[in-house]
């Protein structure tokens, strides 16, 4: 019998090292990794799932929010820092915004816009984080005041031209947040009007003392961050104790109870685990 020609032979050893290598590493190797996970670390292979009266009602790994159906807090709730995640906190979108400390100068709302994206307009990084400042002190009752943010929580930015100084983040009617700016009169912007040409000047304004720390206005690189800085918590506890009826003693401890420290003892910050610390309220 005649032997086969060389390029079949090769073809047959090309398919059975294809089949030797897909179970080995399509069959064998996920079992044995599930194996050792299940055995070893079975909480966090299946997602370090947190129950409440035997319903899964979220993971210590990922944030969620706390509000209601309009998406206001609930008072009664710590809540969680900002999510870029597609609508907060989905790990199928995990992402950061992208925007940097340059992004400044929003895009108005313009009813006459070509299209949608106009029509509705885009927050600059530097107004989102004024907008959330503001919203966190009135829930808070303190202020929220930061460096470069107007009274209204819009950036505090310019357009120098020779002849006028515009704050493009305060659409008219809105009364600029300065009146002149080196002798020039300051208006307000119009929407849909190109201030590109102008020299871009953002004000610092006299806030001295920020009372609102910065996880509370800003999100996680993955958007999925559960926890909440120490200062956050503690920003929180005031309101959560009043609404529930609690004193502000026993909140603050149940913070401490809640709070993880260093990782290996020296990188990061100690940090609360808000839904744990949710669900631990609701137990109190």
């Amino acid at each position: 019998m005649d032997r086969m020609p060389s390029w079949v032979r090769q073809h047959l050893a090309a398919l059975r090292a294809l089949l030797v290598l897909t179970v080995i590493t399509g069959i064998i190797y996920p079992l044995l990794a599930t194996g050792v996970a299940q055995a070893l670390f079975n909480d966090n292979a299946n997602g370090s799932l947190v129950q409440k009266d035997g319903k899964t009602v979220g993971s210590a790994l990922i944030g969620q929010s706390f509000t209601d159906a309009d998406g206001n807090p609930v008072r009664t709730y710590f809540q969680s820092r900002p999510s870029a995640a597609g609508d907060g906190y989905d790990p199928t979108s995990t992402a950061a915004s992208n925007l940097g400390p340059e992004d400044v100068i929003d895009t108005l709302p313009n009813p006459g816009g070509a299209d949608e994206a106009a029509k509705e307009g885009k927050q600059s990084l530097l107004t989102q984080v004024c907008a959330r400042s503001k919203a966190v002190g009135e829930l808070e009752g303190v202020s929220g005041a930061r460096p470069y943010c107007t009274t209204d929580g819009v950036g505090a930015v310019l357009k120098v031209f020779p002849d006028r100084a515009v704050s493009v983040n305060q659409a008219c009617p809105a009364t600029p947040f300065i009146a002149t700016y080196e002798g020039l009169k300051v208006g307000c912007a119009q929407p849909g009007q190109d201030y590109a040409a102008g020299k871009t000047v953002p004000i610092r304004g006299n806030v001295t003392t920020v009372q609102v720390p910065a996880d509370a206005v800003t999100a996680s690189g993955s958007g999925l961050d559960p926890h909440v800085s120490v200062a956050y918590a503690e920003l929180q506890a005031p309101r959560v104790a009043k609404e529930r009826g609690l004193s502000l003693e026993q909140v603050k401890a149940l913070i401490d109870e809640h709070t993880s420290g260093r990782a290996l003892g020296f990188m990061g910050e100690p940090a609360v685990n808000v839904l744990e610390l949710n669900l631990a309220l609701d137990g109190a």
